[in-house]
């Protein structure tokens, strides 16, 4: 019963999306990433999905890659990236599949952990920072607190974080997401959102007591990493 992440797996099969216009590795990616699946994940494991699902805009038209992921093998816990305009109400969208857990507000447990996570946004401190982003930021912020607070009710005492915007900027400098982290004595995030050479200033390892997973799945060449 095994814990396992990826993100950013940017499926398209009802859309006209090749994603190989980033590069050679991305020709007929999802295939990789089923091939690696099916060699490691049996139903009883968990996998961890940080955003950045689907290219597409509707959730009609999602379901074809939610279907996919809906048809390998194990469990899965999702959480909402940037590109994902299909995101529906949560309500709608933990009733779509029984292996399937859509995080906004609230969590779910993996043995004594506690998953908890939202999208994120921009790091900060940014010298781009807006008075846009900075709201969109507060509110990523509470959605957070609000699933960590949702966990500690129920009584988890050990917390997993899904993000899909990294917890700190390319400097690696603390930020009011990272002091978040800290405040709940979070044990491990998993995130996602950066590609190519912004995965070389990306934080992983171990800080602060917090172990770090970049998931991105080109940075992890589209196979999925055993957390746990």
């Amino acid at each position: 019963m095994s814990l396992y992440a990826i993100s950013d797996l940017h499926l398209a099969f009802n859309e006209d999306k090749p994603m190989d216009i980033f590069g050679d590795k991305w020709f007929m990616h999802h295939e990789r990433i089923k091939e690696n699946w099916e060699k490691k994940i049996t139903k009883g494991d968990t996998v961890l999905i940080a955003g950045d699902i689907s290219w597409s805009m509707k959730i009609e038209e999602g379901l074809h890659d939610l279907e996919w992921i809906h048809n390998l093998k194990g469990r899965k816990i999702l959480i909402k990236g940037n590109h994902d305009y299909w995101w529906s109400s949560i309500n709608k969208l933990n009733k779509l599949y029984e292996d399937m857990n859509f995080i906004q507000n609230n969590f779910f447990i993996y043995e004594n952990y506690a998953i908890c996570g939202t999208r994120g946004w921009n790091p900060k401190p940014s010298d781009n920072f807006t008075s846009h982003d900075e709201k969109i930021y507060r509110r990523e912020l509470i959605r957070l607190r609000l699933s960590l607070d949702e966990a500690k009710k129920a009584g988890m005492k050990k917390f997993i974080v899904m993000l899909h915007y990294p917890a700190t900027n390319d400097k690696f400098e603390d930020s009011p997401m990272t002091e978040l982290l800290k405040e709940y004595n979070v044990d491990k995030v998993i995130y996602g959102h950066l590609h190519g050479i912004s995965t070389t200033k990306s934080l992983e390892g171990l800080r602060d007591g917090i172990e770090y997973h970049l998931t991105s799945c080109d940075h992890i060449n589209f196979d999925p990493v055993k957390i746990i």
